[in-house]
């Protein structure tokens, strides 16, 4: 069943400044926001999502500067507990949280989501994040971020989240950016089993936090521990009630000329060259938006080039013969089958590899690399339902699902003085 378990949230005390300590997830976060978001508090949560090491010698192979990363960010939390920095609610609840942007609003229930349950992934994972996020969950014993699903619903437990959500909330904070995190308690039996019995027949859909989930099994498999790590702090939200946005993943090549790559592709791809006068931080994503069928945008920041399929779609022949039809037509599978394995002869596990949610920064950072980006339209939600149903995931970060929940507004301690 899919169960979604009331848990008692570590947060920030009531007279912490949220604007100053919450952030976005800690995979979309940069080295230029890392450092903003570092700067802007000594509590900013950033410190223990993505923490330094020691200045120093971190040993051959790196393991102990990442080993004591690990460890600073359990110290950093243990005082912050101790200090009254952060506190622990004093009983289980499920919590309502919305967040809403200039474009779009995500509302839903957070709670622990069973890792054994009928929670389907869609993309594949890269095995260091895993590692990191699973190493930095044991030493804090805590799930500092929860993940994103989204199921198809419309049903009472979407009814509770609505009711709630009408009411003020226990908590509100607007960013320096603009964005809006409401959070509201839910303890009242009634709204629980109402929850509860909703949910039961029902499965969901990673929609972000693919690596996440993969910790929370890896923690659970090499320590079960009963009503603690079988489960993972997650947002849950309804797709039919309140969909999500979806855009697509682009990515970077550090290295790769314009023109070489263009050449490479001219296998399989036509190309049309995009007028270089337009504002690549504004219009690039534009001009992905009024193709209709496949296509790629091409830029090392000061010329553009559109890649459409020669003829109109690509053989089957280009891609692995085992891959699923419905993979065939989605634009990033194509970027990883075809562009870079095929013709670019790169793994998306290369170093050169940058992926990015932001089009200009994956703009800029070809610039900075002497390199290429490379735009991509999202997938069809019916296409990534249809190969999650099939056990089909797709290419690594293929998919950006939002509004993300940010970190900092609830966390799920997970060792045994706080369940």
């Amino acid at each position: 069943m899919l169960r979604l378990s009331p848990f008692r949230a570590t947060r920030y005390a009531a007279d912490i400044d949220l604007r100053r300590v919450i952030c976005p997830p800690y995979d979309v976060i940069d080295d230029r926001a890392l450092q903003r978001f570092e700067a802007a508090d000594p509590h900013n949560i950033v410190h223990l999502t993505l923490p330094r090491g020691e200045p120093g010698d971190g040993g051959p192979d790196g393991s102990r500067e990442r080993d004591d990363r690990y460890r600073r960010a359990a110290t950093r939390l243990r005082s912050w507990v101790a200090s009254g920095v952060l506190r622990t609610d004093p009983e289980p609840a499920l919590y309502v949280y919305e967040h809403r942007t200039d474009s779009h609003t995500a509302i839903g229930l957070v709670g622990g989501v069973g890792v054994q349950g009928p929670v389907l992934p869609h993309e594949h994972t890269f095995a260091g994040p895993v590692a990191d996020r699973a190493a930095l969950m044991r030493a804090t014993g805590t799930q500092l971020e929860p993940i994103l699903l989204t199921y198809d619903g419309d049903g009472a437990a979407s009814d509770v989240v609505d009711a709630v959500a009408r009411q003020p909330p226990d908590q509100e904070v607007v960013t320096d950016t603009g964005t809006c995190h409401r959070i509201w308690r839910v303890t009242d039996p009634a709204s629980l089993t109402t929850v509860a019995d909703d949910l039961a027949p029902r499965s969901a859909l990673i929609a972000d936090g693919h690596h996440r989930f993969a910790a929370y099994h890896a923690v659970h498999e090499a320590a079960p521990a009963p009503g603690r790590t079988d489960r993972g702090l997650a947002l849950l939200v309804d797709a039919a009630r309140h969909p999500l946005e979806l855009r697509g993943v682009h990515r970077s090549i550090a290295g790769l000329g314009l023109d070489d790559a263009v050449t490479l592709a001219s296998e399989l791809f036509d190309d049309t060259a995009i007028d270089t006068a337009i504002d690549p931080a504004a219009d690039l994503s534009g001009v992905l938006t009024a193709e209709t069928r496949m296509a790629f945008l091409v830029s090392d920041g000061a010329r553009h080039v559109l890649l459409r399929p020669a003829g109109g779609e690509l053989p089957t022949a280009a891609f692995p013969p085992d891959r699923h039809p419905t993979w065939r037509r989605i634009d990033a599978a194509a970027l990883t089958d075809v562009l870079l394995e095929r013709l670019w002869s790169l793994s998306d596990a290369d170093d050169r590899v940058g992926y990015h949610h932001d089009p200009a920064d994956a703009v800029d950072t070809a610039t900075r690399t002497a390199g290429i980006a490379i735009l991509v339209r999202p997938p069809a939600l019916t296409d990534v339902l249809t190969l999650a149903t099939a056990g089909v995931r797709m290419p690594r970060k293929s998919t950006s699902f939002g509004p993300k929940p940010w970190t900092g507004l609830l966390m799920r301690q997970v060792d045994a003085a706080h369940t």
